[in-house]
């Protein structure tokens, strides 16, 4: 199945285009080196949470804007491969100088597919969540996921996609595992839910919401979950 690389930054609003511009000129030389589809995807309704949030994973400042992104690969061995060429690749060293945010507090990490529901396609809108799962409750998760992903279709959305945490490092400013203070035992769940539009999504989420099959137990600390909703502003 697919392999995804995620990140997720916080940008000053101020630098959106930049960002853009950034992210855009990068697209020809990761996909040169193995990426098969990258996106990136601007925060749009990003709350606060009690407990964990997108803003705490990156330390966001108050004039930053939450940006959710992934990479697309057939397999690990793609993606690690990639990641060779490009950290031995010349231009690498220019477009990392030249980034449009603080890259220390970027948390990024690999993860392999647990479910890829729905057709390809360029979102209108993108819902991103991180999840701390216990690793004993891998396959309690996956089966959660393969109920509610057809009823989260069934009500409009385009694709979700469930990822589970595989070569995911510490960081020294963040990392995913703080983002959602992941405890011995757990794993990060990265995963996304595309939408034709904004509207499909908010009409999709009331719907949702209201269906009687989405009343279970849940195989993790919900409190600890973050999410967000986020509008493309690249997708190759």
């Amino acid at each position: 199945m697919t392999y995804i690389e995620g990140f997720v930054v916080a940008v000053p609003a101020a630098n959106k285009e930049a960002y853009r511009k950034h992210a855009a000129d990068a697209a020809a030389f990761v996909k040169e080196h193995g990426v098969t589809r990258m996106v990136e995807t601007w925060g749009d309704d990003v709350p606060d949470g009690k407990v964990t949030d997108f803003k705490g994973a990156v330390q966001a400042q108050p004039d930053e804007v939450i940006v959710f992104s992934w990479f697309e690969y057939p397999d690990r061995a793609t993606r690690d491969a990639c990641n060779k060429k490009m950290m031995s690749d010349p231009r690498m060293e220019a477009m990392g100088s030249s980034m449009p945010f603080d890259a220390k507090r970027m948390i990024f990490g690999g993860f392999e597919a647990l479910l890829d529901d729905g057709r390809p396609g360029k979102p209108g809108y993108v819902d991103g969540i991180l999840i701390a799962v216990p690793e004993a409750n891998k396959e309690a998760y996956l089966a959660l996921a393969s109920k509610t992903a057809p009823m989260f279709r069934e009500h409009g959305a385009s694709r979700v996609v469930e990822t589970w945490a595989d070569d995911v490092p510490d960081g020294k400013v963040t990392d995913f595992r703080r983002a959602v203070k992941a405890t011995d035992g757990e794993k990060v769940v990265y995963s996304w839910i595309e939408w034709p539009s904004k509207e499909a999504r908010n009409a999709g989420w009331e719907k949702v919401m209201a269906d009687p099959r989405m009343r279970f137990d849940m195989p993790f600390d919900g409190q600890r979950m973050i999410y967000g909703g986020f509008a493309p502003i690249l997708d190759v």
